[in-house]
């Protein structure tokens, strides 16, 4: 890809796992708004996924962007615990009836920090309040440094169907500058672990971009990581936003490859990954062909949500634990962020919700749209509203078409395979929350590539 398409499209873009996106989400929005929400749930609204945040760790990761606090101790780990299942019966009794779950996700900070005995514990509390049925597909990010025989073993007791394993890169020297010390041995004992208990649905999650990080160091992680045969490889851009995460800027003195450097790392990657029997799946995954996902892809039916690209095909989301988001079909609400608040509402009977944004017609057509392109790189703006709902939008993908970043066939919008890391870009044209082309501000979103 030219440097001249990098620069004039690679700037900071929103990742479009949620439209609109969290900096548009405003204050003003409480625990009403969302009680309100999930009383209004019918059951045509469908089945629901469970998202869960643990936001503790061990140890900083200096690359990390996301809600994290770290201990080394654990009583405040098990104090947080009884808080999740406060707040699973807040939620649950708001919702009335209990709702069916499709999927359950535990991210973080590190969700394998938690006990056996509590993991059980808010499974067993998730089953209490909540519909499980055997096509519930429930996940745990993890961080291998740190899985116990007893962990995995309470995963699989709990119908944990899926782990995604944090490697991000194998060289010592990147490592040791993003403070994430963890040997190849330690994410093949991980995944044999798991293996041995019966959880074989493995992702693990690589990273480019990284400093220091060079484009054999990928190479090398790629080719290390293929030899542990996992269905999904997720291939993330680092983002380094030191404004929102000031722990970043310790790594401002190391250096990072430019826009160029990063595309090169992440195009290399990307070839490896299919020369090493992966496919590509939308702008970062990439999963073997065999995997729901790939099938999902095929069928039109691959969805994205806060969690990437998912077979998940529920519209409403509960978000539980600090900085959650939940999404219910009139609009977004998130629990707040800090684990202080959050522990006193809920101790105080209350939900936790600080913020979120009301959605409308025009934005469920726009999500629409956006998540078509972010799929299936093509959408027929025929289905939401035709052209003539978008006619800025399409004078605007002019000149992208000039440039080769899309191709416009009557009310067909199509990202070429060769415009694939740029579909952002694309999809941001659609986007009614930012402000006017180039004047995008700084602080909000991550580089495109």
């Amino acid at each position: 890809m030219s440097r001249h398409l990098l620069e004039t499209y690679g700037g900071p873009v929103p990742r479009y796992t949620s439209y609109p996106t969290a900096p548009h989400f405003r204050d003003g929005i409480g625990p009403a708004d969302y009680a309100g929400g999930l009383a209004g749930l019918a059951p045509a609204d469908g089945p629901v996924s469970i998202y869960l945040h643990i936001p503790y760790c061990r140890e900083l990761c200096t690359y990390c962007g996301c809600t994290t606090k770290i201990t080394r101790r654990y009583a405040p780990i098990a104090a947080y615990v009884d808080d999740l299942r406060a707040e699973i019966d807040l939620v649950a009794a708001a919702s009335g009836n209990p709702p069916a779950v499709s999927h359950v996700h535990f991210g973080g900070g590190t969700p394998n920090i938690l006990g056996a005995g509590d993991f059980r514990a808010v499974m067993e509390h998730l089953h209490a309040a909540f519909r499980f049925g055997p096509q519930t597909e429930t996940a745990v990010e993890i961080d291998p440094r740190v899985l116990s025989h007893d962990m995995a073993e309470a995963m699989a007791a709990g119908g944990v169907t899926r782990v995604s394993i944090g490697v991000q890169d194998l060289n010592e020297r990147v490592q040791r500058a993003i403070n994430r010390a963890q040997p190849f041995t330690v994410v093949r004992r991980a995944v044999d672990l798991l293996r041995a208990v019966g959880i074989d649905r493995i992702n693990l999650d690589l990273m480019y971009g990284l400093p220091l990080q060079t484009v054999d160091h990928v190479l090398r992680t790629v080719d290390r990581t293929a030899e542990l045969e996992a269905q999904r490889i997720a291939l993330f851009g680092y983002a380094h936003v030191p404004w929102m995460k000031s722990h970043q800027r310790l790594l401002d003195g190391l250096p990072r490859a430019d826009a160029q450097g990063r595309f090169d790392q992440a195009a290399a990657a990307a070839l490896r990954l299919v020369c090493n029997g992966y496919r590509r799946v939308g702008l970062d995954h990439f999963a073997l062909p065999d995997d729901s996902l790939c099938q999902a892809l095929d069928a039109g039916r691959l969805r994205r949500n806060f969690q990437g690209y998912t077979t998940d095909t529920a519209n409403v989301l509960l978000g539980l634990g600090a900085s959650a988001i939940g999404e219910l079909p009139g609009g977004y609400f998130q629990n707040a962020p800090d684990t202080g608040t959050y522990r006193r509402r809920i101790a105080a009977g209350q939900l936790a919700t600080v913020k979120g944004i009301p959605i409308d017609a025009d934005d469920h057509r726009r999500r629409a749209v956006i998540e078509r392109l972010m799929c299936d790189m093509t959408v027929d703006l025929d289905r939401f509203g035709g052209t003539a709902s978008f006619t800025a939008e399409l004078a605007r993908l002019h000149d992208m078409a000039a440039d080769g970043l899309v191709r416009v066939d009557g009310a067909v919008v199509t990202v070429p395979e060769d415009a694939r890391p740029l579909m952002r870009a694309v999809a941001a044209v659609f986007d009614a929350y930012l402000p006017a082309p180039g004047t995008v501000p700084q602080a909000r979103h991550s580089q495109a590539v």
